[in-house]
């Protein structure tokens, strides 16, 4: 079994799932966003970041199994009085090694505590089914229904990504879906109606779905990581809402953000 890196455990999270959260943050993703605001989560090692003060932090460390329930299970009050759990984060969660993360989930699921996965969709399919039986919400990311532009600005096709959303609704999974909101490129009318049909002709099947206006937090952290990073303009207030009232003839709830 691999350990997993993990470098952040958020506590009092309320973007991620429903109820106050802790997120778990996991090191390492098979994709490569653009506009990525975590850019210290791409790799899946244990790397070292300047401060602003120029000393050197670590970034990333391994918990034994124990150990991170025992930190996720410290704030279980919480989650039982808000309609919270523990939101499992990255990177990308679902390419970690299923042979931590399936007993994590399950031994969580059997203290009561309420689990949600952020995911990409980059990863295997099968990695999904072993967690299905104990996973309560599934927050999916759909950068694109273009797959062009998933390659451009993700490095990889959204054919995966959309086979997975489909077997997830197929299996009746509870799906959140997250839309990233860039001006210029898919804030538009005509990819909106055509992430809708695409949706409907599949059928799926969403609790939720939530457009996510861009923004540039950690923008800083490439410069310290010596990393290129792209610039990208966030909709305007009111053409957010107009995609939101587009959206919501079709789903309800319709959010902006988090």
């Amino acid at each position: 079994m691999t350990v997993p890196v993990i470098f952040n455990i958020q506590k009092f999270s309320v973007h991620d799932g429903p109820g106050i959260r802790t997120t778990v943050f996991f090191k390492g993703c098979p994709i490569r966003c653009a506009w990525c605001h975590n850019p210290e989560s791409q790799l899946y090692q244990i790397e070292e970041m300047p401060k602003k003060n120029g000393k050197m932090e670590r970034v990333g460390q391994s918990y034994t199994l124990p150990e991170l329930i025992k930190e996720i299970a410290k704030d279980q009050l919480f989650y039982e009085q808000s309609g919270g759990g523990v939101t499992l984060s990255g990177g990308e969660v679902m390419t970690q090694d299923m042979a931590f993360i399936e007993p994590l989930v399950k031994q969580l699921k059997r203290k009561g505590i309420s689990v949600a996965i952020d995911t990409c969709g980059v990863a295997p399919f099968a990695n999904y089914e072993r967690l299905l039986p104990y996973v309560d919400l599934f927050l999916y990311d759909l950068k694109f229904i273009d797959s062009q532009l998933h390659e451009t600005y993700t490095g990889t096709s959204n054919e995966l990504v959309l086979a997975n959303l489909r077997k997830l609704s197929e299996a009746q999974a509870n799906i959140d879906l997250r839309l990233i909101m860039l001006e210029g490129i898919n804030a538009d009318d005509e990819t909106a109606v055509a992430t809708i049909s695409w949706l409907k002709a599949e059928n799926i099947a969403v609790s939720s779905v939530h457009l996510l206006p861009y923004h540039e937090f950690g923008k800083e952290k490439y410069l310290r990581l010596n990393r290129e990073s792209q610039s990208f303009q966030a909709p305007s207030d009111e053409r957010m809402a107009e995609l939101q009232n587009l959206w919501t003839a079709h789903y309800q709830p319709v959010k902006i953000g988090g």
